[in-house]
């Protein structure tokens, strides 16, 4: 029986992410109960660790999931896939008019940035939480959107080769695309750019992420304490995440200007900053801070959502 406080949630995707994912909402989650994980390999490490720790699983995907005693009981489905299948998983999830909250990078869903629109999209049916590298640095975007105009934002994501799973190599165009639609969508630049580096440097490199906006109508201090603001709301909820070095700037006058393809030319500030996240090592090692963000910033979508059901259901 489900705890009535709480809100049951299944977890489709036993890989890196989905254990994370599975980790955290046992350890800590206030709102949500863990309810199943779902695979496609009966001998994953995660549907082993999720059996230890007395969730109930299946390998036979969301069809096997669909069969649990338990799927009456889900009310929110975590998906942590790929794009490919997700549109399969929402469909089924969706009709049987239980909550999608998506962690590939489909995008059938709006995007959800905790910190930017957490608030928005609470009673969506699905929700997408773009990507780690738009987890990490759409924040930044939105914070110097809020005080100027962006005409153009680039983020650079570095993550350790050993931390992205097989979704995550199979999404790699996905994510270039679904992050940047999401600086725009989301963080407010008129244009933006997505690169992604997996890193095979050994030992494996902490995650490190580059934002480079060029804006007007703000000066430097305005841009900063935006930016130093936004940096703590995160790391309330994704300790590890915080300023590689001091916000860079630099001007481009009539003198100097650059020019900027879709957007021309370009006069006003450069704001360069450079962050890195350190995981909190509840699955993966320290240094795969992409696995955290991604799903720290699930849950505490989830959560929202979960309260919200039950002040409905309550009232």
């Amino acid at each position: 029986m489900a705890d009535a406080q709480k809100v049951k949630v299944a977890i489709i995707g036993s890989g890196n992410i989905g254990t994370d994912l599975m980790i955290k909402i046992l350890r800590k989650s206030k709102t949500l109960e863990m309810g199943a994980v779902v695979g496609i390999d009966p001998e994953s490490d995660g549907l082993a660790r999720a059996t230890r720790m007395g969730v109930a699983t299946t390998h036979q995907g969301i069809d096997g999931l669909v069969k649990l005693d338990v799927w009456p009981e889900i009310g929110i489905v975590f998906d942590a896939t790929s794009a490919g299948a997700h549109k399969r998983h929402n469909e089924i999830v969706t009709s049987a008019r239980k909550t999608m909250v998506d962690l590939t990078p489909a995008a059938i869903g709006p995007y959800v940035i905790p910190v930017v629109n957490g608030e928005t999209h609470l009673d969506a049916p699905n929700v997408n939480m773009v990507t780690c590298g738009g987890q990490a640095t759409i924040p930044i975007v939105a914070a110097v959107s809020s005080v100027a105009e962006v005409h153009y934002a680039e983020i650079v994501a570095s993550i350790a080769s050993k931390s992205a799973g097989p979704g995550t190599r199979a999404n790699i165009d996905e994510f270039t695309e679904t992050t940047s639609s999401g600086i725009e969508k989301v963080g407010g630049a008129r244009k933006g750019k997505a690169i992604i580096v997996l890193n095979p440097a050994e030992p494996p490199m902490i995650m490190r992420d580059t934002v480079f906006t060029l804006s007007s109508g703000a000066d430097e201090s305005m841009i900063e304490a935006a930016i130093e603001k936004m940096v703590a709301k995160v790391n309330a909820y994704v300790p590890g995440y915080r300023l590689k070095q001091k916000v860079q700037f630099e001007r481009f006058g009539s003198n100097n200007p650059v020019y900027i393809p879709g957007v021309g030319e370009f006069e006003g500030i450069k704001t360069s900053v450079f962050l890195e996240v350190e995981g909190a090592a509840h699955y993966l090692p320290a240094y795969a801070g992409n696995l955290d963000i991604m799903t720290s910033a699930a849950l505490a979508t989830a959560e929202k959502m979960a309260a919200r059901r039950m002040e409905r259901e309550l009232a």
